[in-house]
């Protein structure tokens, strides 16, 4: 015997998802939320659907996406998605999670990287993807993975712009890889474990074992680039 969902108020999701209920309206009027059941005397009734979203936006913003990068993403996603689907999602956007940004004056950037930061330094860390701007501008996000790495070529003469160009051509690569994996694993890993009839409970199962395939993946591409960098070098000299 299957037992309906309970459907939860407004201020009873809001509760449960830990934010406020002005959050929740504004989430909705931006279209991050489906509209909700009208129940007796028009009472907007939300559902499991609703809650599961609610975290994988969470999910989202730890990983430091603006909320206009977060309607991409979910406009992205198929509209007939399953609680068990939107949990599937939040599993693995939890696992494959890099590492968490923080925030850090000037001064702060400068003692962690034992120089002083002029504002060309700042701009070429920028640049390089270590930093991002924040509304404050003596605040800055910090990829804590890349800061001393950016740090280390800041006297090297690379232009501004190169930097900029460097970037946005890893990023775009990046893009394309991150869609083809996406897609090979939804088709061969994600579809038959949605068909199977799966519980949402083991779902922890799905993100266990996404978090032990990240970091083979990972070394697979950094690998692949070095290989790939090296060969071009070599064409390039033997040219």
């Amino acid at each position: 015997m299957t037992t309906t969902p309970p459907r939860l108020t407004v201020d009873e999701l809001a509760a449960r998802a830990g934010v406020s209920v002005r959050t929740l309206r504004f989430y909705s009027g931006r279209g991050l939320l489906p509209p909700p059941e009208l129940g007796p005397r028009r009472v907007g009734l939300y559902g499991p659907e609703h809650l599961e979203r609610l975290e994988l936006i969470e999910e989202l913003q730890q990983q430091g996406l603006t909320l206009a990068a977060i309607e991409r993403y979910l406009a992205g996603l198929p509209s007939d998605l399953s609680t068990l689907d939107l949990a599937i999602h939040r599993a693995l956007v939890a696992a494959w999670t890099p590492e968490s940004t923080e925030e850090a004056s000037v001064e702060e950037l400068a003692r962690r990287v034992g120089r002083r930061l002029t504002d060309a330094d700042l701009d070429r860390l920028v640049a390089m993807g270590a930093l991002h701007r924040t509304e404050a501008p003596e605040a800055f996000r910090v990829e804590p993975a890349l800061l001393r790495l950016g740090a280390r070529i800041l006297d090297l003469p690379i232009p501004l712009e190169t930097l900029v160009a460097a970037r946005a051509v890893v990023r775009l690569h990046s893009r394309a890889t991150a869609r083809e994996l996406d897609r090979l694993f939804r088709e061969s890993f994600w579809r038959p474990f949605r068909e199977s009839g799966a519980d949402p409970a083991e779902v922890d199962r799905m993100r266990e074992l996404s978090t032990r395939i990240e970091p083979l993946l990972t070394q697979a591409v950094v690998t692949a680039f070095h290989r790939s960098l090296a060969e071009q070098l070599a064409d390039r000299d033997g040219g």
